[in-house]
């Protein structure tokens, strides 16, 4: 008499990496994210590879780490794989305070953000289409 297994909320073709509270802002993030939306997985992560961006180390790992939930848990084939969303969610935002001039202080923002990114195997013939 065991808890029952929660029914898989994406299709049987689809894996998922989410990576949670990484330091920088979402919208930051969201630049990031919006340079491998809807590319092939070998051309995504080569893109990541070669950003001039902090946060892109970060989300090539994440990246890795969906591709490799597709093989070893859902025995998806890895050169039919695309970056179906990547989508990025707001966390906590820690607040700090900065001494300025005449006795007065400046709020500082340090935003903290999640990362999704679901890959989908796509068949053959609508990738040549």
């Amino acid at each position: 008499m065991g808890k029952r297994a929660r029914e898989r909320e994406l299709s049987d073709n689809e894996a998922k990496a989410i990576l949670r509270m990484l330091r920088v802002s979402p919208q930051k993030l969201n630049l990031v994210a919006q340079l491998i939306r809807g590319k092939k997985v070998a051309t995504a992560l080569a893109d990541l590879e070669f950003s001039r961006k902090r946060i892109a180390k970060d989300v090539k790992k994440c990246l890795e780490s969906a591709i490799a939930n597709a093989e070893n848990n859902h025995d998806l084939d890895v050169d039919d794989l695309v970056v179906a969303e990547a989508h990025v969610g707001k966390a906590l935002v820690m607040k700090r305070f900065h001494p300025r001039g005449r006795g007065r202080s400046g709020q500082i923002l340090k935003p903290f953000s999640h990362l999704t990114i679901i890959v989908r195997q796509v068949e053959a013939e609508a990738k040549a289409a």
